[in-house]
């Protein structure tokens, strides 16, 4: 089993910056790829970044330019950093893994993030 536990989500102002991170603890030596979706009020769960275990990386439209994916292997991090915020990035923001040894989907408990003045 995976555990991942998301922090960083908050209210913040349109063109503000906020910096997600997910901590994975358990059985993580078969994960293959970690990242982040998110699910807006009244939507469907999109996903947002990916990061595999080679470091390759790649965004969904709607936020490439705008934020960056990225990790500590050693301490078992993820991060999201989200600039040029807008509003239709409201969203609760959830952390992503997948397990090649378990063809399991991993999901953390989600985190916040408004942006509105």
């Amino acid at each position: 089993q995976v555990q991942l536990v998301e922090s960083g989500g908050n209210l913040v102002q349109p063109g503000g910056s906020l910096r997600l991170s997910c901590a994975a603890s358990g059985s993580i030596s078969g994960i293959d790829t970690r990242g982040w979706y998110r699910q807006a009020p009244g939507k469907e769960r999109e996903w947002v970044a990916t990061i595999t275990s080679s470091g390759s990386t790649n965004y969904a439209n709607s936020v490439k330019g705008r934020f960056i994916i990225s990790r500590d292997v050693a301490k078992k991090m993820v991060y999201l950093q989200m600039d040029s915020l807008k509003p239709e990035d409201t969203a609760v923001y959830y952390c992503h893994a997948y397990s090649i040894l378990s063809y399991t989907n991993y999901w953390g408990q989600g985190t916040q993030v408004t942006v509105s003045s």
